[in-house]
């Protein structure tokens, strides 16, 4: 029996017939987590080619955190078609001031999301302040659900959803140190047991060689017509 084989391909790349272009991964914070950047007074910003999305309520309160990355790879089962992973690249950058019992103030940047379909699991490049340092594929969350499609086979418009990223003792530990949290923000953020969704939509499209393929096909088509009317008079 032939063992299953996966393929990394570049988006924008054909594949089985078609160019798989996602253009990017929507992450957005959850309500819990919005509630305990409010608690250190945390910003956020976009980091690398992520664009970040902040909007806040006329007494400074966060409604909604969320950045989109470009997604720059898929790793696809080339005997089921199912994506099993993708690669993102930028991401958001949080810095907490000094903040009596909550933090003594400190910076860390998530970026470039390897996000494991198979295992569910989110890998991501953590650089920490305080000491912490630069962490490439680090484990950091964990997906509770993944919903709509992940094997693409057909044009058209799919929609797929992560939902419920919780976080790891290591990712954990991390945050906290990076950001310098103390009683009051270790507190709050040990709360935080969904850390937001991430969404990405993609339009699969024709590649070019099946397009001009479609359109030899059309012109042969076309020919053989003219042909039939010409020795039918």
């Amino acid at each position: 029996m032939a063992q299953a084989a996966s393929v990394t391909i570049p988006t924008g790349t054909a594949y089985n017939g078609l160019v798989l272009e996602p253009k990017a991964a929507h992450f957005s914070f959850s309500a819990d987590v919005l509630g305990t950047l409010d608690t250190a007074k945390t910003s956020v910003a976009s980091y690398g080619a992520a664009n970040t999305t902040v909007l806040k309520d006329t007494d400074g309160f966060y409604i909604e955190a969320a950045e989109s990355a470009p997604i720059t790879s898929l790793t696809i089962d080339t005997g089921t078609g199912s994506v099993q992973s993708f690669t993102t690249t930028g991401g958001f950058s949080l810095s907490t001031p000094t903040l009596k019992n909550v933090s003594s103030g400190g910076s860390l940047t998530v970026t470039d999301l390897n996000i494991d379909l198979a295992n569910k699991k989110v890998y991501a490049t953590l650089i920490g302040g305080n000491g912490v340092g630069t962490f490439n594929h680090l484990y950091l969350w964990d997906i509770a659900s993944i919903t709509g499609v992940t094997n693409v086979q057909s044009t058209g418009t799919y929609t797929t959803t992560l939902a419920g990223l919780s976080i790891t003792t290591e990712g954990f530990n991390k945050f906290a140190t990076s950001l310098g949290l103390l009683n009051l923000g270790k507190s709050a953020l040990v709360g935080v047991t969904d850390y937001g969704t991430i969404t990405v939509v993609a339009v699969p499209e024709p590649s070019t060689s099946v397009l001009m393929g479609l359109g030899l096909a059309g012109l042969l088509i076309s020919k053989r017509r003219r042909q039939g009317r010409s020795l039918g008079r």
